[in-house]
């Protein structure tokens, strides 16, 4: 996948609508592949990075919402586009309940289509590196709710691959890591992208304050302190992702020492 160019996962047992949805979007300069079944799919997510994914809700085998279920534990970032025939209210709740972002009727309306592709395309891409699980689930929650694409890392190790596949616009990591540290994860942020801002968080104050100073020191553009102030951490999180600006802004989450 070339850097910066959108990739897009079409799934559907329908081979004519997978074919007029490849042409249009390649036609627009994304990059598309094609799956018609669940498991073909996820072995594609296996491999390689999306942003996208627009997902058929009735297929042989795994249906769309199971799919995604599954997509979303290999690929957090990926964001789900359901396209059904079904699309009563039932399916749709359950379908946005799932994390799906938008419930699409057939037969597809391109245009509207296409406007949430760009759209999604649009949202600041972050990624949360922390090595509790329900906290990570509840910030996915939290930002994808605020129109943040959200991929998650649990140790040091993930966060370099997913390093390497995708700009961030923000990086939040946790100081303390199983089998390293956030100090090495900042850095290797710093490395891949000088751009990405940083907001390093922790939920053990004494123990990391030193270790913050130095990241901070470093160029870290924020801290924010477990339990977390959600309206700061926000508010931080929103101005780091429209800011290009190199100032830092540690009041709303607190500062270090």
């Amino acid at each position: 996948m070339t850097a910066g160019t959108p990739s897009i996962l079409v799934v559907d047992d329908e081979v004519d609508t997978c074919r007029n949805l490849s042409d249009i979007l390649t036609d627009l300069g994304y990059h598309v592949d094609i799956a018609h079944e669940g498991l073909t799919a996820l072995e594609m997510v296996r491999q390689k990075t999306y942003d996208v994914a627009l997902l058929d809700l009735k297929m042989p085998g795994m249906d769309g919402l199971t799919l995604y279920r599954e997509i979303k534990k290999l690929s957090a970032g990926t964001v789900a586009i359901v396209v059904t025939a079904y699309a009563g209210g039932d399916t749709r709740s359950e379908a946005l309940a799932a994390g799906a972002w938008q419930v699409l009727s057939k037969p597809v309306d391109f245009p509207t289509l296409l406007g949430f592709v760009d759209e999604t395309l649009g949202q600041p891409l972050v990624m949360v590196v922390d090595d509790d699980h329900d906290l990570c689930e509840n910030l996915w929650d939290l930002l994808r709710e605020r129109g943040f694409r959200v991929c998650l890392a649990h140790d040091e190790k993930e966060a370099a691959t997913r390093l390497c596949s995708r700009d961030y616009k923000v990086v939040l990591i946790d100081m303390k890591l199983p089998e390293g540290d956030g100090a090495s994860v900042f850095r290797m942020v710093r490395q891949a992208n000088p751009r990405t801002r940083t907001l390093v968080i922790t939920g053990h104050r004494p123990e990391m304050d030193l270790l913050i100073q130095k990241v901070v020191d470093e160029g870290a553009d924020a801290v924010c302190y477990k339990p977390f102030d959600v309206a700061g951490l926000l508010s931080t999180l929103e101005r780091l992702s429209q800011d290009s600006s190199a100032k830092k802004y540690l009041a709303a989450c607190g500062k270090p020492g």
